[in-house]
């Protein structure tokens, strides 16, 4: 139950993000916006804000009947919560060129190509800009990291331990850290294995961190191959990054930006893998494996749930911007070949190509679910 809460917690500030973006530009560039909903229909409720004899208030919808009312009179955007919330949308007037309302000035189908594009994309930028806030939230309180970028106030952490070795017999496993190796604090990876390597006929004391509780081992090095001495560990140094603020922002944006590209090439290279045989399943989550993912990070303290929050976005971010039917990139797509054809394609046509496109991916969603629900609970 807490993961669950967690996941839908962290899913509707994303949805809700990235669908603001495509919401806010709308009304800038007047086009009316018709509904914003968090989840996918049925609808289970929607508020609007409605026009009576000069008044303005707000209703509650509860059934079609209501919704109808509401049209005869001078309405704005339905706001509204629906049953299935693995999503959201908005509504945008015209956006699926309706033949009764293509022509309206506040349609998305007059619009300039530039306006088109510009509603189409802040999906996008908001959800690269959620990940960019939340990235220098957690530069100002202090933002997990590994490798050379923690600097010298660093752990190291264990990440996998060779059977039969030193560390594995003596009790160490993935996840413990090392404080110290004799009186050396903060010693960086190449620093602890010329250190173990350098004690063939002694042994050294590691002050571990396990499980919250701090114990010290002694372990005498053991040949693990190629002429080398350790004691079966494989190790990263682990810490936190920390700026004031001023300079948070700043290193939020551009990790932000590294983080963006990356998640670009590494979907690159899954897909490039899916043509020479390269299997993808340890390479993709859907709903489930993301919902574990998020509990994980969410015991693991907050700040790794920021971290976590701001990956999911930029992920988001990146499959929407495909040109993939039924994703902003899809749709941008289509509003380029307009441009530069200056011929639009039929918007039936156009309708069916994109239906086509989202059950595919509801297709492919389920299908990954369900690989998901079988690789993190047992029956």
């Amino acid at each position: 139950m807490f993961t669950l809460i967690i996941f839908i917690a962290v899913l509707a500030v994303l949805v809700l993000s990235h669908e603001f973006g495509h919401f806010i530009v709308a009304r800038k560039n007047g086009i009316t916006v018709e509904e914003f909903g968090f989840g996918f229909p049925p609808r289970l409720i929607g508020i609007r804000r409605v026009k009576f004899g000069g008044k303005a208030s707000w209703q509650i919808i509860w059934n079609k009947r209501q919704l109808e009312q509401t049209l005869e009179h001078h309405s704005g955007t339905i706001y509204s919560i629906n049953l299935i919330p693995l999503g959201g949308f908005v509504k945008i007037k015209g956006e699926n060129a309706d033949a009764d309302i293509a022509n309206d000035p506040d349609s998305f189908s007059v619009k300039k190509t530039w306006q088109k594009a510009l509603v189409l994309v802040a999906g996008v930028a908001m959800n690269f800009l959620l990940a960019a806030v939340l990235i220098s939230v957690g530069y100002m309180i202090g933002m997990p990291a590994v490798g050379d970028e923690v600097g010298s106030n660093s752990k190291l952490e264990v990440v996998e331990t060779m059977a039969g070795k030193p560390a594995a017999v003596a009790g160490i496993v993935a996840g413990d850290k090392i404080i110290k190796i004799d009186n050396i604090e903060h010693a960086s990876v190449p620093e602890f294995q010329k250190y173990v390597d350098g004690h063939r006929t002694a042994s050294v004391a590691f002050t571990i961190e396990h499980e919250g509780k701090i114990i010290v081992k002694n372990i005498q090095p053991a040949s693990i191959g190629n002429g080398r001495f350790g004691i079966g560990v494989a190790i990263e140094a682990v810490g936190n990054i920390q700026y004031p603020w001023y300079r948070a922002i700043f290193e939020g944006f551009v990790t932000a930006g590294k983080y963006f590209v990356m998640i670009i090439i590494g979907l690159w290279t899954l897909v490039r893998g899916l043509f020479v045989g390269a299997s993808m399943e340890s390479a993709v989550a859907g709903p489930v494996g993301v919902a574990v993912l998020t509990g994980q990070a969410a015991r693991m303290g907050f700040v790794y749930l920021l971290q976590l929050t701001a990956i999911l976005s930029l992920n988001l971010a990146v499959i929407n911007i495909l040109p993939i039917p039924a994703l902003d990139g899809g749709r941008l797509l289509f509003v380029l070949w307009a441009k530069f054809f200056r011929r639009p394609v039929n918007p039936h046509t156009e309708q069916i190509i994109h239906t086509i496109g989202f059950v595919l991916l509801i297709f492919l969603v389920i299908m990954v679910t369900v690989k998901d629900i079988g690789n993190n609970f047992k029956f």
